[in-house]
Parts: C-alpha cells; structure tokens; sequence
C-alpha cells in the first residue's frame, strides 16, 4: 500500500518558514526568532532526500540572504553545512526516538550559531546579541511539534 505524495507541502512549508523569518518581532524577542528555514529544512532533508538537497539547501539561503537582506551567501553556507551533516547521518538520525533527535537537531542548530559567529567574525560584523544563543534551545523544544504537524500533513489520506 502506498502513501499518498502531498507535492505541495514541500514548496508551501518551506515558504512559510521563510515568511515566519520576515515577521517582525518586537525587539526584545527578535534574538529569539527560531531558524524556522533551518528546522522545516532539516525535516525534508530527514524525510524526502531524494527531492531536497544541497543544491535546494544553496538556493534556498541564497534566497533567504535576499530576503531578509543579510550577507549574500552567509544562509546559502550555514544550510549547505546544514544539509551536508544530515545527509552524511540521515540514517541514524531518521530512527532515533524523539528526544534525540531534537537533541541532535539542537546541537545542528548550535553549529550553525556557531559558523555565523565565525562570519561575523571573519567579516569584521559586530557579533550578535547573547540570547542569539538561545535559540538552538528554542529549536530543539519546537522539533518535536513541527516534526509531528509535517508528519501528519505528509503521510494524511485522501478521500
């Protein structure tokens, strides 16, 4: 038995999760705004290899770099480092319970805090604010919910 493809959930998450980065914040929450292209991302890249990659992963930062008008590539780098990582551990982390792999997520979340500081850096741009750091924590506790609502809307029956 086959399960139906839903070929417009991919596009549409991953649009809303580039809108929901362009959502202004009131400016003691904007540091806390999780890296929502990152997690829906890192969802298709865990479920559906074979129609993500990091050739999308590229494109999609290039486009999330014109978006929000950052440094043009510094999104396209810390997705493909992204998509490189889940690629290589795609199959151990696809079947690890919940809780590790938010986890896991968390600590990718991390890596790319951590390979944004270092373009700051290398860049000679001020570095961001201390509760930036938080939101790999903030990813990790929205895993579990975003993880089960794209499930649900993936592997829905028709009819």
């Amino acid at each position: 038995m086959s399960r139906p493809r839903s070929g417009w959930l991919l596009p549409v998450s991953l649009l809303l999760a580039l809108l929901l980065g362009l959502v202004p914040l009131p400016g003691l929450l904007q540091p806390l705004r999780p890296y929502w292209l990152a997690l829906v991302l890192a969802y298709w890249l865990l479920e559906a290899p074979h129609r993500v990659g990091m050739g999308a992963a590229f494109a999609l930062g290039l486009l999330a770099d014109l978006a929000f008008g950052g440094l043009l590539g510094e999104q396209a780098l810390r997705l493909v480092v992204l998509a490189f990582i889940l690629d290589r551990f795609r199959a151990r982390l696809r079947f690890f319970p919940m809780s590790q792999q938010a986890l896991a997520v968390g600590v990718l979340l991390l890596n790319d805090r951590v390979i944004n500081a270092v373009i700051h850096v290398v860049m000679g741009v001020p570095q961001l604010p201390w509760a930036y750091w938080l939101t790999p924590l903030l990813g990790m506790l929205l895993w579990p919910p975003l993880r089960l609502l794209l499930d649900a809307l993936r592997l829905r029956r028709r009819g």
